[in-house]
């Protein structure tokens, strides 16, 4: 059993003699320790009780309603080219865990902020909301945000690597939602969104869509949308609101309460202006341009009239590297299948030079074979790890030529590369090192996946979660897997626990006598429990009071089941004393 379980230790069985109402569960309305085999737990080895009363519920509809379009206003075409820029910012705060007076854990935000060195001192480079909130900002001593802020999460800043989430974002951006996208700063996107905001139904929909966008990847987005890069830049880091609109033509109107340092200048221009008395846009937009050209210097116009629309503004848009590809035409149009055998291997070696020069493997392939009566057949294979072995690609596209239909003959073949990875030398361990080399399963999942289908493959793995079907996830069948908890589980978890029906128990904390169950009815010879799981309050307010019994039960012909009832018997709040069977064991 304990092989069929996948478990360190058996659970314990029943005493004989035991009654089946047996339970040793206290009866003063205090915590219920669940199955016997939790009193064999020494004391300083028990779980807290958050993590032994643990509560659940149903998971949270995944596809939502939704929104109305019939009332989608028609896309105007402006007047003047419209940009829209995206400022991002990761709003992850470090948590604890806590317990007040009463014993009740509380979940507690930590503050988080990062750090960088320039010269001699080490500076706040980014602060969470939590941490703005407490009054810390970026290019704060560290020492002085500690004094402020005691027991202050402190991470290094890694400027590489947001300039490379920042540039991945823009490729991304400049695949799905318009051509021309390019980094900002050091912490936003410019988009022009000139002709293809109709595409997503007007420019405040496709905005909102990029924000529920980030806001899934965990950034909090802000995006301004204006005829010039400069009052773009401007509106999403210093307006008021997370998404702003400026017409076109009221520019200086939505710039004149705005800081200086909204238009992108150096720190010795904003000290200049400072000394002058000069802390908004608006002071200086009705000035004479002669004294602000000697007093702060020439750049400080040029970003005044970038931002009013006065003077232009390059934008240097990110390019999508297009993805390795081999093509092959024919003089006379080909049909059989060894003639487009022969064609996959003249492609298969064109294209592996070119992944080999570049220092590239490739996960997915693309073939496309031209018909002479101008339809395309298209037949696509992917790796379970990127790859460059040709023997081992050909034979994957192999098993597809069946599936081309010809017609009249090609004429034409391109093989294409997808999902580029670099691909380098790797340390092999083998008999010199004095362990056995383990065997490699790569080219054994891909066959299996060609014949099967890719969904068909996968491996389980643990997730921290107190609910069962929250508790175990799909991974890629060469993926990283986590281990399981020591709590037993049955072999076999049902995908939605299915009602049972007829059952008979004694309230509150004995198990069942009998029940029926798809049809057939079921009588209780032996069982364990309960083990009481509630509902994960910190991700719906609704299992806040949800309570779950479960008890393993074993009927007469030996079967063995994963029972639970909604509710602890006491308070109607936790559930409606429903029986529901969620595995089997064995």
């Amino acid at each position: 059993m304990r092989k069929e379980l996948g478990l360190d230790e058996p659970a314990a069985e029943p005493s004989p003699g035991t009654r089946i109402g047996d339970c040793s569960c206290p009866r003063e309305g205090h915590w219920r320790p669940g199955a016997r085999w939790a009193q064999d737990t020494p004391e300083h080895k028990r779980p807290p009780m958050r993590e032994l009363g643990r509560r659940t519920e149903a998971a949270e509809v995944v596809f939502r309603k939704r929104e109305d379009r019939s009332e989608t206003p028609k896309p105007v075409r402006p007047e003047r080219s419209r940009g829209a820029e995206l400022r991002t910012q990761c709003q992850r705060p470090s948590t604890s865990l806590e317990t007040n007076e009463s014993g009740e854990a509380l979940l507690i935000a930590t503050p988080l902020v990062t750090a960088a060195r320039s010269g001699n001192r080490v500076l706040v480079a980014a602060a969470c909301p939590q941490a703005l909130a407490l009054g810390l900002a970026p290019d704060m001593a560290l020492a002085q945000a500690r004094a402020l802020v005691p027991g202050l999460d402190i991470v290094d800043a890694d400027p590489d690597g947001d300039r490379a989430l920042l540039h991945s974002l823009a490729l991304f951006a400049a695949r799905r939602w318009t051509p021309r996208a390019a980094v900002s700063g050091e912490d936003g996107l410019f988009l022009d969104i000139t002709g293809s905001a109709h595409l997503f139904g007007g420019e405040e929909r496709m905005c909102r869509r990029i924000l529920q966008f980030c806001a899934r990847f965990g950034f909090a987005a802000r995006i301004a949308v204006a005829a010039t890069p400069g009052t773009a830049y401007a509106l999403a880091r210093h307006a008021p609101e997370p998404l702003t609109f400026c017409p076109a033509g009221r520019e200086a109107e939505a710039l004149a309460t705005l800081p200086l340092a909204a238009l992108r200048l150096e720190e010795r221009a904003l000290a200049a202006a400072r000394r002058l008395g000069l802390e908004r846009i608006g002071e200086v937009i009705p000035m004479p341009r002669g004294p602000l050209a000697r007093r702060l210097g020439k750049p400080f116009l040029v970003r005044l009239d970038q931002a009013l629309g006065a003077a232009g503004e390059a934008i240097d848009p990110v390019v999508p590297e297009d993805p390795p590809v081999a093509e092959l035409r024919f003089a006379e149009p080909i049909a059989t299948a060894d003639a487009i055998a022969e064609a996959l291997r003249l492609l298969m070696a064109q294209l592996l030079d070119t992944l080999r020069k570049a220092g590239l493997a490739a996960r997915a392939f693309t073939l496309s074979c031209d018909r002479v009566d101008g339809e395309v057949q298209r037949i696509a294979i992917g790796t379970a790890r990127a790859t460059r072995d040709g023997k081992h690609l050909l034979r994957l596209l192999n098993m597809k030529i069946e599936t081309i239909e010809p017609g009249f003959g090609l004429d034409a073949m391109r093989l294409l590369a997808g999902r580029c990875e670099p691909l380098g030398a790797e340390t092999i361990e083998g008999e010199l090192a004095g362990d056995k080399p383990a065997p490699d399963l790569a080219p054994l999942v891909d066959r299996l996946a060609g014949r099967l289908g890719a969904r068909s493959l996968f491996r389980a793995s643990a997730v921290e979660s107190d609910v069962p079907e929250r508790s175990v996830r799909r991974v890629h069948p060469l993926g990283p897997t986590h281990g399981w908890p020591a709590w037993p589980r049955p072999v076999r978890l049902l995908a939605r626990p299915e009602r049972v029906d007829g059952v008979v128990a004694l309230l509150p904390d004995q198990p069942p006598r009998r029940f029926t169950w798809r049809g057939r009815a079921y009588r209780v010879a032996a069982a364990d429990g309960p083990e009481r799981i509630h509902g994960e309050w910190w991700r719906r307010s609704g299992e806040a009071e949800r309570v779950r019994d479960y008890f393993q039960v074993e009927d007469e012909e030996g079967s063995r089941f994963w029972l639970y009832r909604r509710g602890d018997g006491v308070d109607t709040r936790t559930g409606d004393l429903s029986w529901y069977l969620h595995g089997v064991f064995g």
